[in-house]
């Protein structure tokens, strides 16, 4: 009896110490969420390429989950708090945040820091080729489509049409840019914003059911003081050709988009993420979910970034030689 007891009492002392070393090998792959935007739009595939890359997804220590959201603004409140580990964010809006200086929002969200440059993401306004607006200023009593509530895309939309006195001047209609587009195509808006890299494939979809024009911003931007008010946007221009009927340039300006972490995610969480997508094959991987993830490099890896960088995303861009 006593030889038995002994026994099992081993046999549980054993158990116990195997669910301990257990539980601290599963505690040790912490779950990273990494917050998208909304369906439709490229801040969503960023997180849902990052999540299912297998290498990623081999990584021992933690695992990345994809969450849609709204969209830059939400990402860089819940990055903040610490209810995402990782996002997307415009370079704009981390630098006004930090600043305290978002609309109806002075608020510091100091636990954002930047890790890598994505790719650029431009202005983009579509009308009908035949509505007669050139400008934003045109857009006085219109239907427009500014983007989902809480996106990057209805901020700066929110931003830009402030600055040129026109944001209450228009009937808003809050929405994301598939949804945009569909109400665009049945006559039901009369322009439609978009703050995101092209070619887009809600204004191709516009541009199947109506002949489509898209307004030079940069000459708004220009005329009114713009760029010096906000010196994180740089000019580009959309290329001709890149949706069917502009067959010119169509010059504009555009935020920069990084992958964001709050401050409290280890330094070797970040390294290890950048080290496994910043690759030849990482790189691959991402152009192939997205086109427009080709600007992604090691040589644009702080391109845009105006506001403090992660200490692992420092270490690692440091070591490409990218970062002095």
């Amino acid at each position: 009896m006593k030889r038995t007891w002994i026994n099992a009492a081993g046999i549980f002392a054993f158990l116990m110490v195997t669910m301990v070393f257990a539980g601290d090998s599963y505690a040790l792959k912490k779950r990273m969420v990494f917050g998208g935007g909304p369906a439709g739009g490229t801040f969503q595939v960023v997180a849902n390429a990052i999540q299912v890359y297998k290498p990623v997804k081999e990584i021992e220590n933690f695992s990345v989950r994809a969450q849609s959201s709204g969209g830059s603004v939400e990402n860089l409140r819940k990055v903040n708090s610490g209810r995402m580990q990782f996002g997307v964010c415009y370079s704009g809006h981390v630098y006004l945040g930090r600043n305290g200086m978002m609309k109806n929002d002075t608020n510091k969200y100091e636990d954002v820091m930047a890790v890598a440059y994505l790719y650029g993401a431009p202005a983009q306004l579509v009308v009908r080729a035949d509505s007669g607006i050139k400008s934003v200023k045109d857009l006085e009593g219109k239907k427009v489509g500014v983007g989902n509530a809480g996106s990057g895309a209805f901020a700066n939309c929110e931003l830009f049409f402030t600055h040129m006195g026109v944001w209450e001047k228009i009937e808003r209609n809050a929405m994301g840019y598939n949804d945009a587009a569909a109400a665009f195509g049945n006559n039901q808006l009369d322009a439609f914003w978009l703050f995101t890299a092209f070619p887009s494939g809600a204004v191709i979809m516009a541009a199947q059911t109506n002949d489509i024009a898209m307004v030079d911003l940069n000459a708004d931007a220009e005329a009114s003081g713009f760029y010096k008010k906000y010196p994180y946007f740089a000019k580009l221009a959309i290329p001709a050709g890149t949706y069917k009927g502009v067959e010119t340039d169509v010059p504009s300006f555009q935020d920069s988009t990084l992958m964001v972490a709050n401050s409290k995610v280890p330094e070797e969480v970040v390294y290890e993420l950048l080290s496994v997508i910043f690759t030849p094959e990482g790189l691959k991987h991402m152009v192939a979910q997205k086109k427009t993830f080709k600007e992604m490099s090691i040589e644009n890896g702080a391109k845009g970034i105006v506001t403090p960088m992660h200490p692992g995303a420092e270490k690692f861009w440091k070591e490409k030689g990218v970062l002095k």
